[in-house]
């Protein structure tokens, strides 16, 4: 749970610093860029966060990953603050609760639909428009198909769920008929 305050206070102070100079959506990308650098390549995430190599030396893997990459000088500082704090190996929770209040701040929300069959780009269009129309939110949503499902769609915006999937109602109705059995 303190990982999650740590990028949690980590991610607000960078989206303050791109609020005021304007660049939220340049650090989001730069950000994103570095923590998926590093969660696909354990050698450099170990180079650059394992206490046994030496602290200078990492920090040079550090200087080198932000020059090939060509950073911005805020995203320079941040990362090497990190560093500095040992708070690198956070990058990747750090990217996560970044772009959420990125998306906040533009009034976005991301959603997941999942249903059963393959639905038309139309009527993925409706249930963005509803969902939008519901939030109050510009909505992404990433489509998936799970044939579990029987039928139906469940939707996900952040912690609601919107469970329209038949396999959901049967199980629903299983449980009223086992709870009318008992009663």
């Amino acid at each position: 749970m303190k990982n999650l305050a740590i990028a949690r206070r980590y991610a607000k102070a960078l989206l303050l610093i791109g609020k005021e100079d304007g660049q939220a959506d340049g650090y989001r990308d730069e950000l994103t860029a570095v923590a998926r650098l590093i969660a696909e390549d354990n050698t450099l995430n170990q180079a650059l966060s394992n206490p046994l190599y030496d602290a200078a030396a990492r920090r040079k893997v550090l200087t080198t990953v932000i020059e090939r990459l060509g950073l911005s000088q805020v995203m320079s500082s941040f990362l090497t603050l990190l560093f500095d704090k040992r708070r690198i190996g956070f990058i990747g929770q750090i990217d996560q609760f970044y772009q959420k209040l990125a998306d906040e701040l533009k009034g976005v929300a991301q959603a997941s639909l999942i249903s059963a069959t393959e639905l038309s780009a139309d009527t993925v269009e409706k249930i963005r428009d509803a969902l939008s129309r519901r939030t109050g939110k510009d909505i992404v949503l990433k489509v998936e198909q799970d044939p579990s499902l029987i039928g139906g769609i469940v939707t996900r915006i952040g912690d609601l769920v919107l469970d329209g999937s038949i396999k959901s109602q049967l199980i629903n109705m299983r449980e009223s008929l086992k709870r009318g059995e008992s009663a």
